[in-house]
């Protein structure tokens, strides 16, 4: 694990060393590969683990698998998140993968402690961490889906647990002390302790210059919003239909961010993949 921290006091996010095991109740935890990385579980007699059905990549055939209840119902598929959530029950082996590269980040979670991960990041979860969700308000029309995001929320009980989760491209993470504040765009946003309060900040932005540095301007604004409709708009050479999306989004009120207040740990992923399109 590296413990190099940047000058603005930014490390990369707690990782093992390829195929060492990690062990969580009586059954352990294995992270492979570089590019697009696998975690393999075995799991133990009498334990479970969680996940979106999708991520399994296989599993023995002895294990059996179940569907968890989860909270929401309708509102969760409106807002695209996963409505089922599959349960693996030990012992036997079973391993997970997403369809993106990046870095998986096993975070073990205490009793009593809560961790807040973006939608669609987890990977895979110990059976006994319960598993919630919230929305976050006031960042409908900064995402590229539209319909906002969601925080998957995981608190251990009378006994620790083991997340594991996906960021795409790099992860990195920072400590935040008492009251010490950082703004981070909402695409890169993964985890936060639940000690990190997070609120919603927009910055105006002054057109300057020509028309189109205020188009560009107004564009990154919206943020991947924007972007998708002036490329929409453009298929096939409509150049009126991108000065139409460069238009509007000059009319956006700035460019958006995510606040987030210490005391606690902050981490981020270098690049944004849209669970829609990416």
């Amino acid at each position: 694990m590296h413990d190099l921290v940047s000058d603005a006091g930014w490390r990369q996010a707690p990782q093992i060393r390829d195929l060492t095991q990690v062990t969580s109740g009586a059954s352990t935890f294995q992270l492979d590969g570089s590019v697009v990385p696998v975690a393999e579980v075995d799991l133990g007699t009498g334990e479970s683990a969680f996940f979106e059905h999708h991520v399994m990549l296989w599993k023995d055939f002895s294990v059996p698998m179940s569907v968890m209840d989860t909270p929401g119902g309708m509102k969760r598929i409106m807002a695209g998140m996963p409505f089922v959530i599959s349960v693996a029950q030990g012992p036997g082996r079973v391993a997970f993968s997403r369809d993106a590269p990046g870095e998986l980040v096993i975070v073990p979670i205490d009793p009593g402690v809560e961790l807040d991960l973006r939608e669609h990041a987890m990977l895979v979860a110990t059976g006994n961490l319960s598993y919630s969700y919230e929305k976050v308000q006031g960042i409908k029309t900064i995402l590229t889906a539209g319909t906002g995001m969601y925080l998957d929320r995981f608190v251990a009980q009378s006994t620790p647990g083991l997340l594991v989760m996906h960021g795409n491209g790099n992860v990195l993470e920072r400590t935040l002390g008492q009251g010490e504040t950082v703004q981070v765009e909402p695409g890169g946003f993964l985890y936060k302790d639940s000690s990190v309060t997070m609120d919603i900040s927009t910055l105006p932005l002054n057109p300057e210059g020509n028309q189109g540095l205020q188009a560009a301007k107004g564009i990154a604004s919206r943020g991947f919003a924007a972007i998708k409709a002036a490329r929409a708009l453009t298929k096939g050479g409509d150049l009126q239909g991108f000065q139409a999306a460069a238009g509007a989004a000059l009319t956006g009120p700035g460019i958006t961010l995510m606040r987030m207040t210490g005391p606690g740990r902050v981490g981020i992923q270098s690049m944004f993949v849209d669970h829609e399109t990416g």
